[in-house]
Formats: structure tokens, C-alpha cells, sequence
């Protein structure tokens, strides 16, 4: 098809919210081109990228610029109708810490009849459901992370089809680390050792470290321990033969699970997005909110994070706090990430990444203002720390920050079974649960095909409704088994979030 014909086809900008100052054009636009959006016509003063801002009306140097129906910063210069709107004329207006007024919202989520949806999972001891059911070697310490690959493998290859698989995982610490940085390290472990994914854990050590197996063990509810075998490699004759009597007993009781079919409302579902460009709030991220709302609304949980990228938006959801108590959490969770940045000399704002400019996003507070769409519309419900497990249905907010490994291994460690993880730009990235990564463009979705799972592009094209129904059903599809793109390329590594000294 000529570009013409695309012209002719396609709608050359999205204004999001009515009064917004500016549209997001939806191809490359020309110098001198007329653009209509929002019932305007401007001209374009400029060769334009896709997925980047046009002017729709002046703007004065200092005022606000509004995208979402919310300032994203103010110009630095005068703007007129037609011009490219980013770095060159707009800058953030994030500075530091915020007072905060308990102000809630009615709160409306929209129920989308997710029908008589759900997925073949697999029940646990404790009433969740997983949605693979895999045996994880989990080191203690990066001394044994190589220990815990071999003996994963080679697990793998002997217990063939018996479970789902058998992954291990690696990572750096567990050494070396002191007081409230070793705390969350074993934090995220015992957690991970938790999740409804796993039929069984062998939580390998070393011996010295100071991350020890019996206080890690301790962390781990009654219930969960009759699936975990840990195994100190320093006290072991032969620790690889150990660990795979350890496996093979793991999974003699793995095997015995069996997969059963259940609603909708047995997903614990992870929000997620990286290498984000101007579409991913106008195509992926507001998807991925529909499916959050069709998944509590059955009666689930989603969790949202990145909690650096709320900074700008994070009145939206504080406004939608179930009680003052939740609000008073969430209030401190992004005043005290805020903290964690100046305490360390970096300004709050130091985000988006290059991609993300290159992209089109030009501001933290239009990142943000995109990425909380997310979360959909439901109300919040809890706030949980970094390494805590989920412990309620509808939506929570989890502390991690917007890094992809760390925060996507955060999500699994805090429980979520599957998680939606939209990007522009695109990334292989995978965490140890399905991964599934949304395109929010056609041309990622075509070029990367071996990357992404599904292509919210079609959002343009046949709207939000008939692009949830199909989302939903790819994700029932791949939470009773089929493959996400991640798992096929063996994209499942975790990362920990590293605060404190070392020795």
C-alpha cells in the first residue's frame, strides 16, 4: 500500500484529551503538511517523528502544556500552533518532595464482562493459582549462582516432560551486604520461594554467606515448606548429586499437580512497561488498564510499579485509595522514593531515558501520566514494600523503581503469575513468569515478531474494546500454558534491587 493511501486511511494525530494543548502524530509528518485533530487544523511548521507532539494551539513561554488533560511542564519558549513540541521548548516542572491532601474520587472502573473467561492453573496449598507449575533452584548467594544454573539443567534434561521446567535463579548477592540491603535480599528470595508458579524449591547456599539458609527458611509461611529442600554446598560431599536428589524429589511431588480450569479472578496480574515512546499511553498502556480492570473486576489482583514513574501522575491514583489509611502508604512510598534520590544528589525528574526521547516522551510527568493508565481505573487497594507478597484482590501499588529487571522481578517476587509489559521500543527482557510484552505500535509487532506477544497497535484500528477481548483471550491462553515469547527464548532472569554498602 502507498503512503498515500495510508494517509488517506489513517488518522495523522491522536489528541488524547479534549483541551489538550498538543496531539501525537501517528506516522512521520512533513513540513507544511495541514493536520487536523480535536476539530482544529494546524500546519506543520516542522518535519515531525512518529509518535511525537504537534502544537495544537499557542502557547506562551512559562505556561503549563497539557497532554492527558494534565500539565506535562511548561514551555521554555513560545509555541505556536504547527511547531514540535519536546526538549527544544519544554521542561519538566518536578522538583522534590510534595505535601499531599487526602482528596478521593469516586471511583468507577468499568466492567468489561470478562464473561466466562479464565485459564487452566495449577491450585496451591494456600488458595492461589499458578499458571505453571516449574521446579526453581533459588541461590541463597551468587557464590552458587553457576552451581544453581548446572544443576537446573541438568535436572531439565533428566526430568524431561515430569513439570513444567526447571529454572534457576541466578544473581550477584547475598555477600557482602549489611543490615536493610541484606534484609530485602532475602526478602525477595523467600518471596520468590513462595510463588504459586513453583512445585517445588531448592533453595541452594554456600555456607559462609551472610544470607543463611535457616533464617531464610523461616521466612517461608508452614504451608509452602513441604515443597521447599535447601542444600549447603559447602556441608555437601557432592552438592550437584545432592541437589538432584533434592529435584527429583521435588518434583515426584510436582508431578502429581494438575492443571484445572478456573475464572478470570484466580490471575494475579503484573503491569509493566519499558522502553516506552509517545503511542505507549495512547495504545498499550490503556489496554493493559482495561485488562487490569477485567481481572480485578472477576475478583483478582494486578499490581502496579515503578514507582518513579508515578512521580507527576501519582494524584490519579492517590485519589483512588480505598481508605485514608492506604492513601497515607502510598503518600509515603512516593515522598520517601523521592527522598531516595535526592539523598543521593540526583534530581527527581532524571528520567525519561534516551529511548524514551528518542521516542517522543519528553517529560517525567507525561512518562508518568502515560504509565499510570496501566493500572486501569479500579480503586486502590493496597501498598505493599519492596520483597513483600501480595495479600489482597484489586489493585496494589508496589514499591520497586522503574529499572525493567529489578521491577519485573519485584512483580513475580510479590506474586503475579503472569505479567503485561508494554513497549515502543522494544526489549527481549523476562522475568521468571510469563512475560507477555505488548507493542504499542505495528511496526514493532512486525519487525520483532520473536520479541512480542501481541500487537496493541490494533487499538487504532478496531478500538479498545474489541483489542481487550482479544488481549484477554491471548492471556488465558498463555496462563494455561502456551508459551510466552520470553519463555520460548529462555528470557527468565531476576535482578535485585542493590541500596546499601558493600563490604
Amino acid at each position: 500500500m502507498e503512503s498515500t493511501e495510508l494517509i488517506e486511511r489513517i488518522p495523522a494525530l491522536v489528541q488524547v484529551a479534549p483541551g489538550d494543548h498538543v496531539a501525537v502524530t501517528l506516522r512521520a509528518i512533513t513540513a507544511g503538511e495541514t493536520l487536523k485533530a480535536g476539530g482544529q487544523s494546524v500546519v506543520a511548521a516542522v518535519d515531525i517523528p512518529r509518535g511525537h507532539k504537534i502544537a495544537l494551539v499557542p502557547v506562551a513561554a512559562g505556561d503549563d502544556v497539557r497532554r492527558y488533560g494534565w500539565p506535562i511542564g511548561r514551555a521554555t519558549a513560545a509555541i505556536a500552533p504547527g511547531d514540535h513540541v519536546h526538549s527544544h521548548n519544554l521542561a519538566t516542572k518536578l522538583s522534590g518532595e510534595e505535601p499531599y491532601r487526602y482528596t478521593p474520587a469516586a471511583v468507577a472502573a468499568p466492567s468489561l464482562a470478562a464473561g466466562a473467561r479464565g485459564f487452566a492453573g495449577y491450585r496451591r496449598a494456600d488458595g492461589t493459582v499458578g499458571t505453571r507449575n516449574q521446579l526453581w533452584v533459588i541461590p541463597t548467594v551468587g557464590c552458587v549462582a553457576r552451581t544453581a544454573q548446572r544443576v537446573a539443567a541438568d535436572a531439565a534434561r533428566r526430568l524431561g516432560g515430569s513439570v513444567d521446567g526447571v529454572l534457576a535463579l541466578a544473581h550477584p548477592f547475598g555477600c557482602s551486604q549489611l543490615g536493610d540491603d541484606l534484609d530485602k535480599t532475602a526478602a525477595i528470595l523467600a518471596s520468590l520461594a513462595c510463588h504459586p508458579n513453583a512445585g517445588g524449591v531448592l533453595l541452594l547456599g554456600l555456607g559462609c554467606e551472610e544470607n543463611q539458609l535457616a533464617p531464610l527458611l523461616e521466612r517461608l509461611p508452614p504451608e509452602r515448606r513441604d515443597r521447599v529442600r535447601t542444600l549447603g554446598a559447602q556441608m555437601s560431599l557432592d552438592e550437584d548429586e545432592e541437589a538432584a536428589r533434592a529435584l527429583d524429589a521435588l518434583a515426584e511431588i510436582a508431578a502429581a499437580d494438575r492443571r484445572e480450569q478456573v475464572g478470570l479472578g484466580a490471575l494475579r496480574l503484573g503491569l509493566k512497561c519499558g522502553g516506552s515512546d509517545g503511542l505507549s499511553g495512547i495504545t498499550a498502556n490503556p489496554l493493559i488498564g482495561r485488562a487490569a480492570d477485567a481481572v480485578v473486576d472477576a475478583g483478582g489482583a494486578a499490581l502496579l510499579t515503578e514507582i518513579p514513574e508515578m512521580f507527576g501522575a501519582e494524584r490519579l491514583l492517590m485519589a483512588r485509595a480505598t481508605d485514608e489509611a492506604v492513601f497515607d502508604r502510598l503518600v509515603a512510598l512516593v515522598n520517601g522514593f523521592k527522598r531516595y534520590f535526592l539523598d543521593h544528589g540526583e534530581p527527581i525528574s532524571e528520567n525519561p531515558s534516551p529511548g524514551n526521547v528518542a521516542g517522543g516522551i519528553t517529560t517525567l510527568e507525561e512518562k508518568s501520566l502515560g504509565a499510570v493508565q496501566k493500572g486501569g481505573h479500579a480503586a486502590v487497594a493496597d501498598v505493599l514494600l519492596y520483597g513483600e507478597r501480595l495479600r489482597r484482590t484489586g489493585l496494589t501499588v508496589l514499591e520497586a523503581p522503574g529499572n525493567d529487571a529489578v521491577s519485573i522481578t519485584a512483580l513475580a517476587a510479590a506474586g503475579a503469575t503472569l505479567t503485561l509489559f508494554s513497549t515502543g521500543r522494544g526489549t527481549p527482557l523476562g522475568s521468571p513468569v510469563p512475560t507477555m510484552k505488548l507493542a504499542t505500535n505495528h511496526a514493532l509487532a512486525e519487525r520483532k515478531p520473536g520479541w512480542i506477544d501481541f500487537d496493541a497497535g490494533s487499538v487504532l484500528d478496531d478500538g479498545l474494546d474489541a483489542t481487550t477481548a482479544a488481549l484477554l483471550d491471548r492471556i488465558c491462553e498463555i496462563a494455561s500454558g502456551e508459551p510466552a515469547r520470553n519463555e520460548v527464548n529462555e528470557e527468565r532472569e531476576i535482578a535485585i534491587w542493590k541500596r546499601g554498602v558493600t563490604l
